[in-house]
């Protein structure tokens, strides 16, 4: 009988975090190195955030890497995941987490601001998937892929227009993937989190906008960066999970569940 920390151990696994420099990501880039993985910070622009997440990484204890990538190109991302491999050897888990929003009301989005949010949060994920993938089919790595969903993927939410689109897609691309992959013994989820304000977003909230997302969630508070780990380690393990693929697992407090 296996031990349940034996069924959750990362230990000999090399994991990628893409945007794993931001809150949500960074908290998932720490919480892969604490259950052993050694683990690549994939950034964009905020290098300041993305060695912030080494150190605190190495400073437990854990191996790291900070990686720069563009996700709108195949050709950034490939280096990338090249670094990692050329480090490491391997690549075993991918995490999805790149995102970006604007509250730009529907009639003033502009093809810019579309493809952009399009580029990054839908794109960037298919981009990657699509790379580590390959690597894992042409090294025979039974890997998983776990990409970040939203809320607003499921329920049409105020001031997230072109973001809510994006995070759809990602639920239905982890379904067509899932499917593609699933012969080859890569496993591809996705999690579905809440409301995760960082602490500068949580002073901005207006109380009519807090008492909203209060209102529709049962458990009426915020979600922690923490309180994400455990679907993602159990998503990343192939002890913990080996037969679970195309599984979208919310992290909610129940918001998207509560109808009236």
């Amino acid at each position: 009988m296996k031990k349940s920390e034996d069924l959750f151990s990362l230990e000999g696994k090399v994991a990628a975090v893409v945007g794993g420099s931001g809150v949500l990501g960074g908290g998932m880039s720490k919480a892969l190195a604490g259950a052993g993985a050694k683990v690549a910070i994939f950034y964009s622009g905020n290098i300041e955030g993305a060695e912030e997440v080494l150190k605190e990484i190495e400073d437990e204890g854990g191996a790291g890497l900070i990686c720069q990538a563009d996700v709108r190109s195949e050709t950034s991302l490939k280096r990338a995941f090249d670094e990692v491999v050329q480090k490491w050897g391997r690549l075993d888990i991918l995490v999805n987490a790149p995102g970006v929003n604007s509250a730009t009301p529907i009639m003033e989005i502009t093809e810019e601001e579309w493809d952009r949010i399009l580029d990054i949060n839908l794109k960037g994920v298919f981009f990657a998937s699509r790379l580590a993938a390959k690597h894992m089919i042409d090294n025979g790595i039974k890997g998983s892929i776990i990409n970040i969903s939203s809320a607003s993927s499921e329920i049409p939410l105020s001031k997230v227009f072109t973001y809510s689109i994006s995070k759809a897609g990602v639920n239905n691309m982890t379904r067509f993937l899932s499917r593609e992959w699933a012969e080859k013994g890569i496993r591809v989820n996705a999690i579905l989190p809440g409301f995760f304000p960082a602490e500068q977003n949580r002073k901005i909230l207006t109380k009519e906008r807090t008492d909203s997302i209060f209102n529709h969630t049962p458990m009426n508070r915020f979600g922690e960066t923490m309180e994400l780990s455990g679907a993602l380690i159990w998503l990343a393990s192939n002890k913990a999970s080996s037969f679970v693929t195309c599984a979208i697992v919310p992290v909610d407090g129940e918001f998207t569940s509560l109808t009236i």
